[in-house]
């Protein structure tokens, strides 16, 4: 897969840019998200630097077949119509683990939001990880960390410094991305 990622980036221009050493427990927070690309973008990256990141995703996808492949390829059902918890499930799968790295897109939606979920916070304060800040840059094809974050508990404080992490980021619909957090 790594290098089939190499050659799809090599051949639409991307590029994998930046630190590439993940804490062994981490979120990583990757925006802006504003088309289904995202995904493949992002996921070659992941390819492409050597991790294994589990990821939420929808869990309407779930079905029979393609919810299979997807668990496969690291995906966690996330069902938004229920309340289930997800910042405790998310929390205690940190702690069970001595490595895991969880991705997720804040802006929940491809559709431009007024705000970002903030689950992706709470997750952070609550099983101890720090947050890594991962860009999908379509202006300048370029994927990777542009900061860690390790949540003070002050969360407007905190938004604050991620907003201006995002702020020169450019989303694959520019339109649909709202980089304001709270």
């Amino acid at each position: 897969m790594r290098r089939l990622s190499e050659f799809i980036y090599w051949v639409s221009g991307w590029k994998a840019v930046g630190e590439r050493e993940f804490p062994d427990k981490c979120l990583v927070v990757s925006a802006p998200h504003t088309s289904n690309w995202d995904f493949v973008v992002g996921r070659c990256f992941t390819y492409i630097i050597g991790i294994v990141p589990k990821y939420l995703i929808k869990g309407e996808l779930f079905l029979p077949v393609l919810g299979t492949i997807i668990k496969w390829n690291g995906g966690i059902p996330v069902y938004r119509n229920s309340r289930n918890n997800v910042v405790d499930q998310i929390s205690e799968l940190f702690n069970s683990k001595e490595k895991c790295i969880i991705g997720i897109s804040p802006e929940g939606t491809r559709k431009r939001v007024d705000s970002w979920k903030t689950g992706f916070y709470h997750i952070s304060v609550k099983a101890n990880v720090p947050i890594v800040l991962v860009k999908i840059d379509y202006k300048n094809k370029e994927v990777g960390i542009i900061h860690t974050l390790k949540p003070t508990g002050n969360m407007e404080e905190d938004f604050k410094i991620i907003q201006d992490q995002f702020k020169d980021v450019t989303g694959k619909i520019p339109e649909n991305y709202n980089p304001k957090i709270y």
